[in-house]
């Protein structure tokens, strides 16, 4: 029997005005056992993959198939931090008894301990559902990738007085449909602060403002591998500028004959 992680959702929910949660995505063995190391306590295996690893424009392509092999790499590599899925586009829209199915098979086959879902009070009943059938829920407000072509684009969401107030609406909807935490992305930072006030589980902010119970950013993001990275993202080395330069090196050494040298070589 695997032992019992140190994050867990109970710790998550507790940290609730105790600690701020720095949280991180991952999309492989060897970055989640890094975070995992650093000790991050919430890792996303995010449908942002979808461009930062596998190429495509938005989220909307990528699969359930994508998203359990990458999900259990995830899991494979944390320890101790709680590893959420994403439930990609159209695996729990279509109706309730396909999301319980899929959210299940990223518990039972990949080794995720939460799925998140995106969508606000309308969403409520799934969520509730889900909780229901022993599987725990990060919710998602505010702008939703998924929705990007309804939404017209990635547009900052809350702004003016009843986008504001559904906006609350939607997150006191998740709150008492029993999520463990919730995501606010993309809204102005007053509004991240007053959700983070009106509701009972962390708030887990991403260009929400540091009124939020927690950050999460998109690990490309932040080891500046990201071409464009967003305005709410921030590069904490530039990791995409070392790897050029040093594949550079190595294939002017391979040109030169420089690589393998000595001590690369078997006697």
């Amino acid at each position: 029997m695997r032992a019992m992680k140190t994050w867990t959702t109970l710790k998550i929910r507790r940290a609730k005005g105790a600690r701020r949660l720095a949280c991180l995505t991952a999309g492989d063995f060897s970055m989640a056992r890094l975070l995992d190391a650093a000790g991050i306590p919430l890792i996303l295996a995010g449908d942002s993959l979808g461009m930062s690893m596998l190429g495509y424009a938005n989220t909307l392509p990528v699969t359930m198939e994508q998203m359990l092999h990458h999900t259990a790499a995830v899991a494979r590599g944390a320890a101790n931090a709680l590893v959420v899925a994403d439930m990609p586009f159209m695996s729990y829209q279509a109706s309730e008894e396909e999301a319980l199915r899929n959210a299940g098979r990223f518990l039972k086959e990949a080794g995720a301990d939460a799925v998140k879902v995106e969508g606000g009070a309308f969403r409520s009943g799934l969520v509730r559902r889900l909780v229901e059938n022993g599987i725990p829920v990060l919710g998602h407000i505010g702008l939703t990738p998924q929705s990007l072509n309804e939404m017209g684009g990635y547009r900052v969401q809350g702004r003016g007085a009843e986008a504001a107030e559904a906006l609350v609406a939607d997150a006191k909807a998740l709150d008492s449909a029993g999520v463990f935490a919730m995501v606010v992305e993309c809204v102005p930072p007053e509004l991240g602060e007053r959700v983070t006030r009106e509701v009972a589980v962390p708030t887990i902010g991403i260009g929400a403002g540091p009124g939020c119970d927690g950050q999460v950013l998109v690990l490309h993001d932040f080891l500046g591998l990201t071409e464009s990275p967003p305005k709410l993202a921030k590069a904490y080395l530039n990791l995409g500028g070392d790897i050029l330069g040093a594949v550079k090196q190595y294939a002017e050494e391979v040109e030169k004959g420089a690589f393998p040298g000595k001590e690369q070589c078997y006697t």
